[in-house]
């Protein structure tokens, strides 16, 4: 069974994202549980200092405790649903930073964007789209933006993301891109996988 990490975007004291990405996971489980798991990872509880790793992501060569907590619970997931606001038409700093710290953790994997603002939190996800490309993230077309006005109650209640929501529509249609994706893309990463290893064997 799959595994999908559901990123908060924001720690900022007075966040919505924790609230709306349990929300998220509860219409996951209900809507497609029997094809994977659904864990929330809230960045805040990862206590992630400003990028403080000597050696770039890239090599994979992580020093600190709390960068190897962090990349244990990324690379446990097969896809992720990253859950933001927009900020300053971008994403909050904290997820930026979050993503900066890993590489290969996020590499080869599938994302799709649950977003909200002033206007969706179009522009996050434009933002969030280019940065993960060059971590080899491969990204869903299919996006829930929202804002306070279209369902205010998906903003506090986690339990009122039930189907018949035109947010939640949107959710299941991008989860199920997700999980097709995530499940090709975990056979390539198998598939990778072993063919490191062959190539270690014979050297």
């Amino acid at each position: 069974m799959l595994t999908i990490g559901i990123i908060t975007g924001s720690t900022r004291p007075g966040r919505k994202s924790h609230l709306i990405a349990k929300g998220v996971a509860h219409a996951a489980r209900e809507s497609c549980g029997d094809r994977a798991k659904f864990n929330v990872l809230d960045i805040a509880d990862f206590d992630l200092p400003m990028l403080d790793e000597p050696v770039p992501a890239i090599m994979g060569d992580y020093r600190h405790a709390h960068t190897k907590t962090w990349a244990k619970a990324v690379d446990a997931c097969d896809g992720f649903i990253f859950v933001t606001p927009e900020y300053n038409h971008s994403i909050p700093g904290a997820l930026k930073n979050a993503i900066d710290f890993l590489y290969s953790e996020w590499s080869d994997k599938a994302a799709g964007f649950v977003s909200y603002g002033g206007i969706g939190g179009a522009r996050a996800v434009e933002q969030l789209r280019l940065i993960l490309a060059e971590t080899r993230t491969a990204t869903v077309r299919s996006q829930v933006l929202m804002t306070s006005q279209t369902s205010k109650a998906l903003f506090t209640a986690p339990e009122a993301w039930v189907g018949g929501d035109r947010a939640v529509d949107a959710l299941v249609e991008t989860l199920i891109q997700v999980l097709d994706w995530s499940e090709a893309l975990k056979t390539l990463r198998v598939r990778q996988a072993a063919s490191f290893s062959e190539d270690a064997t014979a050297s």
